[in-house]
């Protein structure tokens, strides 16, 4: 990576303000972290609860500027955006159900926007925000961090040049733990279905997995014959799902995910097999992809080791030999996007490479995956298009 193309092309860093992630959220602390890491972003101001007492005093934890810590979401944008000094970017991390609303929201006051995934709960409210998007010109990018990864984008780049030949199959796992009990989740929104999504495990992994295949592969899932519940008792939202998949130019695939398998942590696998070999990559062993060639002996890649692609080396940060992990990978995202924001800014074109992160098309086509699933699970697993 350049040293800091934002300074350079805006003669600042980005002011960033985030919505959501306060006080007991895992995630909120990887996406502040993450927009720190290389030095692009500022943190000028926040609203990090639905409780207006603990927005504010969360904010004030952090070391905010006081009036910039806000009682509510509407409030931060309102006011930001009427500032001299006022946001640029707004970061959303709030429960699945308020997505569409904030960030629809901050793209009509002007704001380019971070938002992690799903992008939003229905397939209407992404058609909506994926327009309005393309009508605003502002940039989106949703946070499927695993495509930060340097080895996952040794693997896209791998593809893209060709040296796997015809793609012919990809398998795609994504298998955690952490439900694995019954009786109520630590985070109480997720397990209301009108908060958490028509399919909870599709929206909290399932698009994960689905974006992964899509950003490696260069294919788009055509249909899909799926089943999708729960296998825990008495639970009532989603901890599994399973498909096999029709992809384009001929390719066949397998998809499964669950938060319920006892004892698994956060096991998300891949294998892509072309005409000319396979890859392999797996998110607990993230600096190694295991590279198969038809007709030779097995390989493994790793960051800035022998063979290292441009759009892979741009996303490593240190020497080979070194692990990268989950924080790095976000970064990325967060990186890439500020150079995108930046350059839209400045009326300047962005590093090519820089361009990789997932977008609002992106988030449109997940919501279509989960809804094919979630179609083709109530029709006994008959095969369902997923429209592009």
């Amino acid at each position: 990576m350049s040293l800091n193309p934002v300074i350079a092309m805006l003669g600042r860093r980005l002011r960033l303000a985030v919505i959501g992630g306060g006080p007991g959220s895992f995630i909120g602390a990887m996406h502040r972290q993450a927009a720190r890491l290389d030095d692009r972003y500022e943190l000028v101001a926040a609203s990090l609860s639905s409780d207006p007492h603990k927005s504010v005093s969360a904010g004030r934890e952090i070391g905010l500027n006081p009036e910039r810590c806000y009682a509510s979401a509407l409030e931060l944008l309102a006011t930001e955006a009427t500032r001299a000094d006022g946001a640029d970017v707004v970061a959303i991390m709030t429960p699945n159900d308020s997505h569409f609303a904030y960030a629809m929201a901050a793209l009509d006051k002007g704001f380019d926007v971070i938002c992690d995934k799903p992008m939003t709960n229905t397939l209407a409210e992404a058609e909506q925000l994926q327009q309005r998007v393309r009508e605003t010109g502002l940039v989106f990018c949703l946070t499927h961090n695993y495509t930060g990864y340097p080895m996952v984008r040794q693997a896209k780049a791998m593809i893209a040049a060709g040296q796997l030949g015809a793609i012919r199959l990809v398998q795609v796992e994504y298998v955690q733990g952490g439900r694995a009990r019954g009786g109520a989740s630590r985070v109480a929104w997720k397990d209301d279905p009108a908060r958490g999504g028509p399919s909870l495990v599709m929206g909290d992994i399932g698009t994960h997995a689905h974006n992964l295949l899509r950003f490696i592969s260069g294919l788009e899932v055509e249909q899909v014959a799926a089943e999708v519940g729960s296998i825990v008792p008495d639970r009532v939202t989603h901890d599994f799902a399973g498909a096999l998949l029709r992809l384009s130019q001929g390719a066949r695939g397998s998809f499964w995910v669950t938060q319920a398998a006892a004892g698994v942590e956060n096991s998300l696998r891949i294998r892509v097999s072309g005409a000319l070999g396979s890859l392999e990559w797996l998110q607990e062993c993230p600096q190694v992809l295991g590279f198969k060639p038809l007709d030779a002996p097995a390989q493994n890649r790793t960051p800035n080791g022998p063979g290292t692609l441009p759009l892979a080396a741009r996303s490593s940060r240190i020497v080979a030999g070194h692990p990268e992990g989950f924080h790095e990978a976000f970064a990325n995202l967060y990186s890439d996007a500020a150079e995108a924001i930046a350059a839209r800014r400045a009326g300047q074109r962005a590093d090519p490479l820089a361009l990789h992160f997932p977008n609002a098309s992106d988030g449109l086509q997940g919501i279509r995956f989960v809804d094919g699933v979630v179609r083709s699970s109530q029709g006994n697993g008959v095969w369902v298009k997923v429209p592009r």
